[in-house]
């Protein structure tokens, strides 16, 4: 069994930055994607963003594109998000997952199709 772990949450005012982690307690079998999403206040859970295996493919939410960067280190079981000029609509618990099994088209991940998920850090941007 996988146990992914976030950190790097917390406060951070409009137009600032914050990069999340997400740690895995052991590396799977098989090689496999990983993605982040979110759920902010009184919303749903919606996809944020996802990375290939090798980090050579990635997929971002259009509110995440040219402002989020999703990376990889698979020697070191993690995982990052970098977030810049983060908004107060940013503000959302931020969820890790990973497929278990496999390394498949990432718009396979849009509907939150993970088998292992970390249970969450909080990002708040307000001023």
């Amino acid at each position: 069994q996988v146990q992914l772990v976030e950190s790097g949450g917390g406060v951070v005012r409009p137009g600032g930055s914050l990069r999340l982690s997400c740690v895995a307690s052991r590396r799977a079998r098989n090689t496999y994607a990983m993605g982040w999403f979110r759920r902010a206040p009184g919303k749903e859970r919606e996809f944020v963003a996802a990375i290939s295996w090798s980090g050579g493919s990635t997929l971002y939410a259009d509110f995440a594109k040219g402002r989020f960067t999703i990376s990889r280190d698979n020697a070191k079981n993690t995982m990052d998000l970098q977030m810049n000029s983060l908004k107060p609509e940013d503000t959302a618990v931020y969820y890790c997952a990973a497929d278990g099994y496999s390394d498949s088209p990432l718009k396979e991940y849009l509907n939150g199709n993970m088998d292992y998920w970390g249970e969450g850090i909080l990002v708040t941007v307000s001023s």
